[in-house]
């Protein structure tokens, strides 16, 4: 058997390490995380991943002794990947942590998205986007690519190449100087032009000239749509207004099939909760990410950070609290200081107060909807906003598994109050219902029963959409079953 490549990881704790070490071993090379300042200056590879907050991580990268290991090797243009943070802390400065410096590598300032004037825009940018390559480009092909930023880079640095993309306006998507590459994006976690990007990188070969031809039409962040795993004791089930749960399945191969179907992301979420049920959910995760080069969002069963640490370390590219997040209000700031905004969903299952009379709104229900708080979900929404969530997964008690549609009102509600994207979720029949919660405001849509009883594909139904809402859908064209 051939000796696979070594690929060094730097070792700073961002929460998408499992991400990349998965897909560098299924690209056939040897992961090997380091935090060894002097391997990771003498490394043939290196893959600087980042997930977080600039001061946070810039700090830990000074107390680790890596900071010069790792600008040496950029400004010797030595092969080096730098993965979403990882491309903002090359620049020496960031409104998200003013008075810390980076690694300095290029004389830039990260700035946060704003939203053009009278406009409206949903930050993090969550989504598949758009990436246009300079012609000077040797790693980037024109494609579609995952990303999950606040921040940004906008001008591009003396004496690189650059690709841009869109969300409020044009900014730096990734920039590339002889070995090395930096990337706003995940190209972990973006699928075949995710790998194809990756495999260019490791072999240091150019872009074929016949990809690199043209640039995509469509510009800014495409709506998503993502299957729902409802998973207990290691097997996928779904019920009724979480209620009467049936067997749906193999969790690893659903998400296989979704991926290849073209599902945007995947979420597992553990109904059962208990500590088995979360030890199992860890290993469903690890089993999971092996097989699967798209985000995954894991929720079920966090109730401090050491539980989201271990679904991070299996493999999750986010967390998703609920109940915990009600019962201390404080772990959704621990949460986003420790892991990062874009890591952080607070799913938010929300029921009638009073079925008979809509117009009383809606109240936070936990425990599997077994409990009713009596709290304002709207107004829940925009505190979680306010201590940090990145996204909302937004559930309809009232309609999950009913098959009736989404409760389009209570999406409006909620998509006014908050600037995050919002994850419409519960009760979904047809690509309308898809279609009727991009137009209510939410930026990703949620199913699950459509997909486990194989009355659509993720293919089919994006194509059905498209003709609703008349914007393209899928990021790879995959042929139709």
């Amino acid at each position: 058997m051939a000796e696979r490549r070594p690929v060094h990881i730097v070792r700073v704790g961002a929460a998408n390490l499992a991400s990349v070490v998965a897909c560098v071993e299924r690209m056939g090379c040897e992961p090997i995380p380091t935090r060894d300042p002097e391997l990771i200056r003498s490394a043939e590879r290196v893959i600087f991943p980042g997930v977080g907050s600039f001061a946070s991580v810039a700090e830990r990268l000074h107390d680790l002794g890596v900071v010069e290991p790792l600008r040496d090797r950029m400004n010797a243009g030595r092969p080096t990947l730098s993965i979403c943070l990882g491309m903002q802390l090359l620049a020496r400065h960031s409104d998200e942590g003013v008075g810390v410096e980076g690694l300095g590598v290029v004389e830039s300032r990260i700035t946060r998205f704003e939203p053009p004037p009278g406009e409206h825009l949903r930050i993090p940018q969550f989504g598949w986007n758009a990436v246009r390559p300079q012609p000077s480009c040797r790693f980037i092909e024109p494609g579609f690519a995952y990303f999950a930023n606040s921040y940004r880079m906008t001008d591009v640095p003396d004496g690189w190449s650059a690709a841009t993309a869109d969300h409020g306006g044009t900014f730096i998507a990734a920039i590339e100087r002889d070995g090395v590459l930096a990337t706003q994006f995940h190209p972990e976690l973006s699928g075949p032009w995710g790998r194809r990007l990756l495999q260019r990188w490791l072999e240091q070969t150019d872009a074929a000239p016949s990809i690199a031809a043209d640039s995509p039409e469509r510009t800014d962040v495409m709506p998503r749509v993502i299957p729902c795993l409802d998973v207990k004791d290691g097997r996928v089930v779904k019920g009724v207004k979480f209620q009467g749960l049936r067997d749906a399945g193999d969790p690893v191969e659903r998400a296989a099939a979704y991926e290849a179907q073209g599902a945007d992301e995947l979420v597992i979420l553990d109904v059962s909760a208990t500590p088995e049920g979360r030890a199992n959910a860890a290993h469903t995760v690890d089993a999971v990410r092996k097989v699967l080069s798209i985000p995954l969002t894991v929720g079920g069963g966090i109730r401090a950070i050491e539980d989201a640490q271990r679904l991070l370390d299996a493999g999750a590219d986010k967390v998703g609290v609920n109940t915990a997040a009600v019962d201390r209000p404080e772990l959704v700031s621990e949460l986003a200081a420790t892991f990062g905004v874009q890591c952080t969903v607070v799913a938010v299952d929300a029921a009638h107060r009073d079925e008979s009379d809509p117009s009383r709104g809606w109240e936070v229900v936990t425990r599997s909807g077994t409990n009713r708080t009596g709290i304002d979900a709207v107004n829940w929404c925009a505190e979680v906003e306010r201590r940090g969530a990145g996204e909302i997964l937004l559930t309809s008690w009232d309609r999950d598994g009913t098959r009736t549609g989404y409760d389009l009102d209570l999406l409006r509600a909620v998509t006014d109050a908050v600037a995050l994207p919002v994850i419409a979720s519960g009760g979904v029949n047809t690509p309308e219902h898809l279609a009727e919660g991009i137009h209510a405001g939410a930026t990703g849509v949620l199913a699950a029963s459509i997909f486990h009883d194989a009355d659509w594909t993720v293919d089919t139904v994006k194509q059905a959409m498209e003709s609703h809402i008349d914007t393209p859908l899928r990021h790879e064209v995959i042929p139709s079953p």
